[in-house]
């Protein structure tokens, strides 16, 4: 009995360790069999890292901040570097305004940050609006000096019918080839219409219909991704992306131009859109993975990365080059011009601001016009003073930009400033331009009745009949029906519209310069009910 027990739990034992055995057996074959198949898979799997950033604006220089240093090229370069070095496919791409917001980029007429790019090394740039502030010629001149491809799909030369930069370039990295295409905004041509040889042959063309174009160009080639590089703003980007539609073959839009600060991708008709916000404080960065067997991306995952001494090594080389360029433009400009009454500030571009109306004040002293109006986006510094040097005006200042001075009667005064008080113009989650108003003049505008209750200059009600003295950079006048609701025709009706300074730096140094201690006018120029 006892050896029949025996025999019986030595079978079951058996049994039990034959079964365990085939159980190990079948897992170990499902186990390679899932590896062979990850292992096939991954065959067809490719990963790619695509850089970006946007509206640089010659933001060169790290600045210092309690946890330590932030932004500027060296350290935004050090990235880069340090990327490419630590992953196999890696594209770096710019969605424009590489110019303009430094004084090294404005004294030595972009030549500078041409020469600090290259360092960089991006692999692809978009033309963007402040491109072109230096004059067309001169960026056709910058673009020879640039050892990386500028591309864009919708300025054309009129009597060729031809581009005038590259449409699009096809990069390869890691078997893959992605098309990037670039656009601008229109807003280019207002800068453009002043070059009297050259800008009224440019033409700036409809950007879906010029995407549309590049994408079929390449409708039989073996292009895996297609990029837009746009400068055109986010809520433009939004609305191109719905029109391309779900079935385009855009797989990203990587935007600009509105300084837009993302958490996280906004997706509009399956297409994410992105921006890094403004300057080298950041950069974005997506890590995809790429399906080749069915031609489209697997997954993705997209970051805002701070440019910091913690993220960020410090390229050496290229900060030789920008003190190189700081010890001349500071030998030049450290010249002390006024001192404030106190600091004035400029924090956002969509209301009024101290610095703003200061700026204003000063244009009027000199320009002696009922109204003087200066765009919010061209105050390029967030303060200024109590000490103002001539480095610290062309900071916050950078443009030469000509003034133009026109008339208006009272009536048309009102349209205009009913046309700058409309509800998409004040409203601060859609990109406008919000101008800054000049001393004497006074409007209280009630949103919900959409009427203005008072409109004074100087203390006296706008007459309708009566001619009044406006003064415009001539970036706006040239966009006079866009960005102020009033046609040209109108306006040369009361009289010849003429140039009144040639250069606004000009006018503030020269103001500042009869001035050592200015304070602002402490009144109200634009109440909103």
């Amino acid at each position: 009995m006892e050896i029949s027990m025996r025999v019986a739990k030595d079978y079951d034992y058996s049994i039990n360790h034959l079964k365990e055995i085939g159980k190990r057996r079948k897992e170990r074959i499902t186990y390679i069999k899932q590896r062979q198949l990850e292992k096939f898979q991954n065959r067809f799997m490719k990963r790619l890292v695509i850089l970006h950033s946007n509206d640089l604006h010659g933001d060169f220089l790290a600045e210092e901040v309690d946890a330590g240093l932030i932004g500027g090229v060296s350290m935004l370069s050090g990235y880069v570097s340090k990327v490419r070095n630590e992953e196999q496919n890696v594209i770096y791409a710019i969605a424009g305004d590489m110019f303009r917001g430094s004084l090294i980029d404005s004294e030595f007429r972009g030549i500078s940050t041409v020469e600090i790019m290259n360092l960089l090394t991006p692999d692809v740039v978009t033309v963007g609006n402040h491109e072109v502030d230096y004059g067309l010629e001169h960026l056709l001149f910058l673009e020879k000096c640039a050892r990386f491809p500028i591309i864009n799909a919708n300025m054309y030369v009129e009597l060729s019918e031809s581009h005038l930069f590259s449409p699009h370039v096809v990069l390869e990295a890691g078997g893959l080839k992605i098309l990037f295409i670039g656009a601008i905004t229109e807003d280019v041509l207002s800068s453009t219409k002043a070059e009297e040889l050259i800008g009224t042959l440019i033409d700036i063309r409809d950007v879906a219909s010029e995407v549309r174009k590049a994408t079929d160009t390449y409708k039989t080639s073996d292009i895996d991704l297609t990029i837009l590089l746009t400068l055109i703003g986010f809520e433009e980007d939004k609305k191109l992306a719905q029109e391309l539609g779900p079935d385009s073959d855009i797989d990203i839009i990587i935007g600009g131009h509105s300084h837009t600060y993302l958490e996280e991708p906004c997706v509009v008709a399956g297409i994410p859109i992105v921006q890094a916000a403004v300057g080298t404080d950041q950069i974005g960065r997506f890590d995809i993975v790429f399906d080749e067997r069915n031609g489209h991306i697997d997954s993705y995952t997209w970051e805002l990365i701070p440019v910091t001494e913690e993220n960020c090594p410090r390229d050496p080389a290229l900060e030789e080059i920008i003190d190189r360029y700081k010890e001349i433009t500071d030998s030049k400009y450290l010249r002390v011009l006024t001192r404030f009454a106190k600091e004035y500030t400029h924090s956002r571009l969509d209301m009024e601001t101290d610095l703003g109306d200061l700026i204003a004040e000063c244009m009027r002293a000199q320009l002696g016009s009922d109204l003087v109006m200066i765009a919010s986006g061209s105050i390029r510094t967030e303060s200024l003073g109590p000490i103002v040097t001539l480095q610290d005006l062309m900071i916050a200042f950078p443009y030469e930009s000509s003034m133009i001075g026109f008339l208006l009667t009272g009536s048309q005064l009102r349209r205009v400033v009913k046309y700058l008080t409309r509800d998409d113009a004040i409203d601060e989650n859609v990109w406008t331009e919000l101008f800054q108003l000049s001393n004497g003049f006074f409007c209280e505008y009630d949103r919900r009745s959409r009427e203005i209750l008072q409109l004074k200059i100087d203390g006296e009600d706008v007459q309708d009949e009566k001619l009044y003295s406006i003064a415009v950079q001539s970036y706006f006048y040239c966009s006079m029906e866009k960005y102020f609701g009033i046609t040209p025709e109108e306006v040369s009706g009361n009289g010849e519209p003429k140039e009144l300074a040639s250069s606004m730096q000009n006018v503030l140094i020269d103001y500042f310069d009869n001035h050592d201690y200015i304070k602002l006018e402490e009144e109200k120029r634009l109440l909103i009910l």
